[in-house]
């Protein structure tokens, strides 16, 4: 009886150190409530311009685990890195409590009704040219398909859209 009691004991301590320690970790803070999103928005698509590259907006918020895995995916695959580096200019539009941006949302057409993330891609004029519902993205529960991702990047890149991509070349 005493076993199980110090067993009990010894198995709620655990617990009680776990939760501890997940309190602690240090999330990314990929979004920023405070930004002036159209100022942003506007200056990714002066970037873009300049660049000869589309603006790649992410919208989300820091309390949504799937946009920070989807950040972090990125990230962390030299090829999704450098895909993502040669064609966008990236921007996180916030959607919290702090800042919803309906404003900017309502222009683009209200992306947030496909949950979050949520990418919006944007020519070098700041039309919108897609909205991309990151749920077939996915490779189930855990996290992003790297070949969905890389053809969803592709097939969106100003080379993709540029007429003269296909042209024929007799």
């Amino acid at each position: 009886m005493l076993r199980t009691i110090l067993l009990g004991i010894s198995v709620l301590c655990l617990a009680t150190v776990s939760v501890a320690q997940a309190d602690t970790i240090v999330k990314p803070k990929i979004y920023n409530p405070d930004d002036n999103a159209a100022k942003a928005v506007a200056q990714a698509i002066a970037t873009a311009k300049k660049e000869n590259k589309h603006v790649f907006i992410q919208v989300g918020g820091n309390w949504c685990i799937w946009c920070i895995r989807f950040n972090n995916f990125v990230k962390t695959d030299a090829t999704l890195d450098s895909l993502v580096k040669a064609n966008y200019v990236v921007y996180h539009l916030n959607y919290s409590e702090e800042n919803y941006n309906k404003d900017i949302l309502k222009q683009y057409k209200f992306p947030q009704r496909f949950g979050f993330p949520v990418f919006l891609i944007l020519d070098q004029e700041g039309k919108l040219l897609h909205t991309q519902n990151t749920e077939y993205l996915e490779d189930g529960k855990s996290g992003y398909d790297k070949k969905k991702v890389i053809t969803f990047l592709n097939h969106w890149s100003p080379k993709a859209l540029n007429p003269a991509t296909y042209q024929d070349k007799k």
